[in-house]
């Protein structure tokens, strides 16, 4: 059975490859695994051991620590300020903000007030 910690880590692993623009094969060339053992990190369906997060984290460039944000005491809780945890999951999402920030800064901003306006308004 999954652990919802393993779950989690798994996630993170994932939302921060989609949002770098990396496949699993290459991630997994960088940490020297198979992709296929990506794949099982990812789900959650085997344990990232200490080490291979440590690669992991240095292939993804974050802090280890940055893949067990929003558990707490072995909770997993939302670190996003009320965004559901699942918005940032969705592959659409990921692609929007990998879009997002490859425009120039003078157009985020105009593209970030409009979104603003716009949600304000629904």
């Amino acid at each position: 059975m999954t652990h919802e910690v393993d779950f989690h880590v798994g996630g993170k692993i994932r939302q921060r490859r989609w949002l770098i623009g990396m496949t699993q094969q290459q991630l997994a060339e960088q940490v020297g695994i198979k992709f296929q053992q990506i794949q099982k990190y990812e789900t959650g369906a085997n344990r990232v051991s200490a080490s291979r997060l440590w690669d992991i984290s240095k292939a993804l460039n974050v802090p280890v620590a940055w893949f067990f944000e929003g558990i707490d005491h072995g909770e997993v809780t939302p670190d996003d300020g009320g965004l559901d945890a699942d918005i940032l999951a969705q592959r659409e999402a990921m692609q929007l903000i990998r879009a997002y920030y490859a425009m120039p800064e003078a157009q985020r901003n105009q593209i970030f007030e409009l979104a603003r306006v716009l949600s304000s308004a629904a």
